[in-house]
């Protein structure tokens, strides 16, 4: 066994690196998932996202095994916050992991490290290098897929398309500025729709299990993103909004389950979401043990 350090290239985009991250993501979460708060659908997002700061991404730390990743402390859109995935051979790289991370992932001096509740060893060496948990938390929740229970009913006049049908980028640009409540109506700038486009550009997306409810107005009422590869047992959900003007009517809980059905028939056992809202466990998901962040 003989693991080596480097930093992650320095290079924009959907780069070697970024598929060997993915790949290492999907690898360790194969048997059992172990990071769902940190799944390769996370990772690709983040970089589908114009809001990554893709300047400081060499600060990304990476331990490798005979040129194969086994461990990774990253930054998710900026520098201050740090996450780490490992391959569960390889936890002694923990402290390690975590003095780069304080190191090197900080900003202005402000520094926190997200750590699992149950992870008794790694918040030992968090509280012995001087880091302090918070009250604050990163939840998340998951469902375990049966068919027969991902029902749901439209109001009249509403239906089901995925982005892969008769996509509209002008309403997909909509729904996200109001579903994330933004007052009024969105820009339509060339920058705003290059923007939007771009949140759709990950390699591994799947337009089909990316789903939107239309109004009977024409409008993108609802929409639901899921990432799933049938090289997995698991999808993740993200992201998810609703129009304002068309809430509590149950077509955030359509999308959802039509995205997690068709993840579904492709192979997926669960669906993981980033939430500990009431909304997903109406639907089925159940919580699991939170992360907590520590600074």
């Amino acid at each position: 066994m003989t693991v080596g350090f480097r930093n992650y290239t320095k290079e924009a985009g959907f780069t070697v690196d970024f598929h060997n991250v993915r790949d290492f993501l999907i690898r360790i979460n194969s048997e059992e998932v172990i990071t769902p708060g940190f799944l390769w659908g996370r990772w690709e997002w983040a970089f589908s996202l114009p809001y990554l700061d893709t300047d400081k991404l060499s600060k990304i730390g990476i331990w490798e095994d005979n040129g194969k990743i086994v461990a990774l402390a990253t930054y998710e859109l900026e520098l201050g916050s740090a996450y780490f995935c490992v391959d569960k051979r390889y936890n002694f790289l923990k402290r390690e992991m975590l003095i780069y991370a304080k190191e090197n992932l900080a900003k202005s001096g402000e520094f926190k490290a997200i750590i699992n509740d149950t992870d008794i060893e790694f918040q030992r060496i968090a509280a012995s290098l001087g880091l302090k948990s918070t009250q604050e938390k990163e939840a998340n929740s998951v469902i375990e897929i049966v068919l027969d229970k991902m029902e749901y009913t439209l109001p009249h006049g509403y239906r089901i398309q995925s982005i892969a049908d008769n996509f509209d980028l002008s309403k997909f640009n909509r729904i996200l500025w109001r579903g994330f409540d933004h007052d009024g109506e969105p820009p339509k700038t060339e920058e705003q729709m290059l923007m939007r486009k771009h949140i759709l550009s990950g390699p591994h997306l799947n337009p089909k299990l990316n789903i939107v409810v239309i109004s009977p107005d024409g409008q993108y009422a609802s929409y639901c993103g899921a990432w799933y590869d049938t090289a997995t047992s698991y999808a993740l959900i993200e992201p998810v909004a609703t129009d304002p003007n068309y809430r509590m009517k149950g077509l955030g809980k359509a999308a959802v389950l039509e995205s997690i059905k068709r993840c579904c028939l492709l192979g997926a056992k669960k669906a993981y979401v980033g939430s500990d809202q009431q909304f997903y466990y109406q639907i089925g998901f159940y919580p699991m043990p939170n992360d907590t962040w520590w600074i």
